[in-house]
């Protein structure tokens, strides 16, 4: 029976406990996941949402591949009381985020560079400190990072920070630096790039967001000139492979070639052009401001990143001196 105080009614314990895990579900989009979270077993859960849809007469989810999908019911209830619980939450439970002992699973939208750079050391990190921690990893695709966040689909976005609204927080980590790659015995293979012959190459554009044009073509056009976009691809790890196989010339941040050029696979030379690319940042929702699992890994994150960054850029620079003596002179005056 419900009870009622001044002519409000009250909810039962029963009742919070659904709320908790529809929360758990509309965050993770997912009855397996959401157990997960809970430290529930699956049966568990599917019977909670079997009472939920009972008691507010909606279906609430839809099956959508391996995940599931909310109703229009389900997203206006959560948009209503998603912070009032998480409020709840550090309320009565204020204990922080102890690795040794946590069970949790990390969602953090990603470029393939930044998975390459970051999954190995931070593995290792766990394996170590939080065993009982999973990190998964999102594809980015810079258009989609205020939705992916308001929605909760990820814990946080490494990424681009062009266009950031009050709702969401970032940090700092790096300003990714630019080369021009090709194949050894390409005709551009050389210290003294031109601006022109740079524009009359066939480039291959690296595009997260399927656009056919990037910071390079902006630059170009104040110079009153355009190149030709003859392949684009989705993800930077195919770059290398197409590079040495083709005709190809591409402007590429060094932390996604660093090894190639390290090795000696790839030609590289300073660009003709001077580019201001979009800091790259963690990016995460202000409500997990005080989230102390999500505070653990972002620092994590951010150490692996900025050490590997100083190290490889070094590294990547020397052997270019080392390799073309001329690019080096001409940088220094």
């Amino acid at each position: 029976m419900k009870e009622y105080l001044d002519g409000r009614q009250f909810m039962r314990p029963q009742e919070l406990n659904l709320l908790m895990v529809f929360d758990a579900i509309m965050t993770e989009r997912s009855i397996t996941r959401a157990a997960n979270r809970l430290s529930m077993t699956q049966p568990a859960v599917s019977n909670a949402v079997s009472r939920m849809r009972v008691a507010w007469k909606d279906e609430l989810f839809v099956k959508d591949g391996r995940n599931i999908q909310p109703t229009l019911h389900a997203q206006n209830l959560w948009n209503q009381v998603r912070a009032p619980l998480t409020s709840l939450t550090e309320a009565v439970d204020p204990k922080s985020f102890d690795p040794t002992t946590a069970k949790r699973t990390f969602r953090v939208a990603a470029t393939d560079i930044v998975v390459d750079m970051v999954w190995p050391a931070l593995r290792a990190t766990i394996e170590k400190e939080a065993p009982g921690v999973n990190i998964h990893a999102v594809p980015y695709t810079i258009v989609n990072t205020n939705q992916i966040l308001e929605d909760a689909e990820v814990d946080m976005v490494v990424g681009s920070s062009s266009v950031i609204s009050n709702t969401f927080r970032a940090e700092y980590l790096f300003s990714p630096q630019f080369i021009c790659i090709m194949k050894h015995d390409h005709p551009l293979a050389k210290a003294d790039l031109k601006l022109e012959e740079f524009a009359a190459a066939d480039h291959l554009l690296v595009s997260l967001s399927g656009d056919i044009t990037g910071f390079t073509d902006q630059v170009l056009l104040q110079h009153g000139l355009s190149r030709r976009v003859a392949v684009t691809v989705n993800h930077f790890s195919s770059v290398a492979n197409l590079i040495k196989q083709s005709n190809l010339i591409c402007v590429i941040p060094i932390s996604a070639v660093a090894n190639e050029i390290i090795s000696g696979e790839l030609a590289a030379t300073k660009l003709p052009i001077e580019l201001m690319p979009q800091q790259v940042s963690s990016l995460w929702h202000k409500r997990q401001d005080t989230d102390q699992g999500l505070i653990w890994l972002r620092e994590h994150i951010k150490r692996i990143i900025r050490r590997h960054v100083d190290i490889e850029t070094e590294q990547v620079m020397d052997s270019l001196c080392k390799n073309n003596p001329a690019m080096c002179a001409k940088s220094k005056h």
